[in-house]
């Protein structure tokens, strides 16, 4: 099924295709971890279509046989890039020409199944890609964003803040991400780029309200089922 997020100030829609993250590209979420090596460069996963939740909404971890899957569902507030058309190996220099705009998105993680696959050396696909785990915002164009890497992200749970941070403070910029992904992948129309997450993680629980924020710009509300 197609999801499609909403572009402010338009009657389009955006159609989502490709769902790249990258992660472990803030030094203080990488010190949250046993492992501090901060890579040379962009550490990339891809998650399904189906994990997108458009608009925000709700959020559950799922059910197998009768059980949850997991019992730590965690946190990870994140900048968003919309791309607008298919492109490959393209240069940092020419990488903002493919972005829509922006988004402000939650990366969930299932971080207990996560710790265990990755101690095994097994995929971590489940943890991070179920069902409803990418909820993302209305994209804004580009032309509203001034400068996007100086944008405060911020996620707040029950009116407490748990994540903020400026997106200034990402290891990688926005054009190098684009251009990594761009010559490793190839980027499509319609693809999603969740470009890493500050520091704040927290174990969230049922009937938790997540509210998160691009600056001034965009807001999203996220409930915990």
């Amino acid at each position: 099924m197609n999801k499609k997020l909403n572009i402010l100030n338009s009657d389009e829609k955006f159609i989502v295709n490709n769902v790249f993250c990258v992660g472990r590209n803030y030094v203080d979420h990488i010190n949250e971890f046993k492992n501090k090596e901060v890579s040379k460069q962009p550490v990339v996963f891809v998650k399904p279509n189906n994990s997108v939740v458009p608009g925000g909404g709700a959020v559950e971890i799922p059910t197998y046989c009768g059980s949850k899957i997991s019992e730590d569902l965690q946190n990870e507030v994140e900048l968003v890039i919309a791309i607008k058309d298919s492109c490959d190996n393209v240069s940092e220099y020419d990488a903002s020409k493919y972005i829509l705009g922006y988004a402000v998105g939650i990366d969930f993680t299932l971080r207990d199944l996560q710790t265990v696959f990755k101690e095994k050396g097994l995929p971590f696909g489940v943890s991070k890609g179920f069902r409803t785990s990418s909820p993302v915002s209305d994209i804004i164009l580009k032309a509203e964003i001034p400068d996007p890497m100086n944008l405060e992200l911020e996620l707040i749970c029950n009116g407490e803040t748990l994540q903020k941070a400026n997106t200034s403070l990402m290891i990688f910029n926005i054009n190098t991400i684009i251009s990594y992904i761009s010559c490793t992948f190839g980027l499509s129309k319609g693809d999603i780029i969740f470009t890493g997450t500050p520091k704040g993680m927290k174990k969230l629980n049922p009937g938790d309200l997540l509210e998160a924020k691009l600056d001034k710009y965009l807001y999203m509300e996220v409930k915990i089922v």
